[in-house]
């Protein structure tokens, strides 16, 4: 099955997921900074999977995968 779109990957549509309840959990958080690192970290893993599928190589999908992960 070839995927199409970064959208149709599970991976990103959790990521997506838990993003978005990250930033509803986390909004009248007064610690700011720690606030502003769990949103910024969790849209990364959307951020990478989505760079790493438009990249031309399958290598280059997998090391920005790896990125995600982490």
């Amino acid at each position: 099955m070839k995927i199409n779109r970064f959208e149709d990957i599970i991976a990103w549509q959790k990521a997506k997921v838990l993003t978005l309840r990250l930033y509803f959990l986390f909004k009248d958080n007064r610690d700011f900074s720690f606030r502003d690192q769990i949103s910024r970290a969790s849209a990364s893993v959307m951020n990478n999977i989505a760079e790493g599928f438009e990249r031309d190589s399958d290598k280059e999908f997998k090391h920005f995968l790896f990125i995600a992960k982490g």
